[in-house]
């Protein structure tokens, strides 16, 4: 479970910053004319997503952990997604490069939970995220 929490808050992490630095899709985020532009980056982007929008977010990471991110037993290792489908290179490591790159993966995912979460408490303070 820590992987996975480890994992979602990097994403999470770039998203914050991507969004509050002001990147955004093109185009409209639904039929009637919000623009992604117009979405407001951190807490106020949940309110002013369209309830559809935010059905198909949901929907979507849910079938995501239902029937892609499944840990399926007999995997090298926790959190070992693969399961058979992918791999970009791992078998060819050594057993101690193995370790090495999950230790490090484990360790980024804790500073990214501490840091999604300074992200959000700054902005509930109302602390600038960039300082002047």
């Amino acid at each position: 479970v820590e992987i996975k929490h480890g994992r979602i808050s990097m994403l999470a992490v770039v998203g914050y910053l991507a969004t509050e630095g002001g990147v955004r899709l093109p185009g409209d985020i639904d039929f009637s004319g919000t623009s992604f532009a117009s979405i407001p980056s951190g807490f106020g982007a949940v309110s002013s997503i369209p309830d559809g929008g935010l059905f198909q977010l949901f929907a979507f990471i849910g079938f995501l952990e239902i029937f892609v991110m499944k840990d399926i037993t007999g995997g090298e290792f926790i959190g070992d997604f693969r399961n058979g489908f992918i791999d970009y290179g791992w078998d060819s490591f050594d057993e101690e490069t193995k370790f090495s790159k999950r230790a490090i993966e484990l360790n980024q995912g804790r500073a990214a939970m501490m840091g999604i979460l300074a992200l959000m408490v700054h902005e509930k303070l109302g602390v600038s995220l960039i300082p002047t």
